[in-house]
């Protein structure tokens, strides 16, 4: 069903089973998948693509030019999964030429209101971003992120799988998988094992604990533990952890002895 007052320009493609709201504005080059329901008041612009089964709540706008001085007006793309939520007011924009020209958003997260998603941001899968979660620029979140409400986070800093960002934080560099990090500025003090619980097996869940006793309260740096593990530890997350950190641009933020 689409609302009579609702302003749709030609061009723009609408799935199947699609609901619009009253006084939604859908763009010519936006793109609809089917099932996906706009409250009242949704803005869709530029190319802006939507999976199916997306969820908008009213006063979203998403996909108007990324908040860039650079940004020139250039063909770029913001892209949504399937079943996500994105709760009143959030503000998601498309990439610039110089981070790639998109940003891309995965499936079945939660987007609470006034969440902020900047250009050039990927996000994963089966993400949470709290109340007033804010992206800077050409971030990466993995999947299975929890971010706390009212959390500011640097451009270009990487978090890892199955990771938690403490509400009312400040992040600056990268936070590897299924670390806990909190405060201004943000610090690893722990691991997320609320989550690791429900995406691991105990195996696995004790060898990544391992790893963090080494990584964090040895004597050895983390890229000489990292390079090691890689060379000896068969284990699929213990890799990828371990990889985060060796090609990680912004540092990872922690007080030696204190985990």
């Amino acid at each position: 069903m689409i609302a009579s007052t609702a302003i749709i320009k030609p061009g723009a493609k609408i799935g199947k089973n699609v609901e619009i709201g009253d006084f939604c504005v859908i763009g010519e080059n936006v793109v609809i998948g089917d099932n996906t329901k706009l409250y009242n008041n949704v803005t869709l612009l530029g190319h802006t693509t939507l999976g199916q089964g997306n969820t908008i709540f009213p006063y979203a706008v998403l996909g108007t030019p990324p908040q860039d001085l650079k940004y020139q007006g250039e063909l770029t793309t913001l892209v949504l999964g399937d079943n996500n939520l994105v709760r009143e007011h959030c503000m998601f924009n498309p990439g610039t030429l110089g981070g790639g020209g998109k940003t891309v958003i995965g499936s079945n997260n939660l987007f609470m209101a006034y969440v902020h998603i900047a250009h050039d941001c990927i996000v994963g899968n089966n993400n949470i971003l709290a109340n007033n979660a804010t992206l800077g620029g050409h971030i990466v979140i993995e999947n299975n992120v929890n971010i706390g409400g009212m959390t500011p986070i640097h451009q270009f800093v990487k978090i890892g799988e199955g990771a938690m960002i403490a509400g009312a934080s400040a992040l600056a560099q990268d936070i590897p998988p299924y670390c806990l990090a909190e405060g201004n500025r943000a610090k690893i003090v722990g691991l997320n094992k609320f989550r690791m619980r429900k995406i691991l097996s105990r195996e696995d869940i004790d060898s990544i604990s391992t790893l963090y006793k080494k990584l964090f309260s040895g004597k050895q740096s983390l890229q000489e533990v990292a390079t090691l593990e890689l060379e000896t530890n068969p284990i699929d997350e213990i890799k990828h952890i371990c990889n985060f950190i060796l090609e990680s641009t912004r540092g990872i933020p922690f007080k030696r002895g204190e985990l």
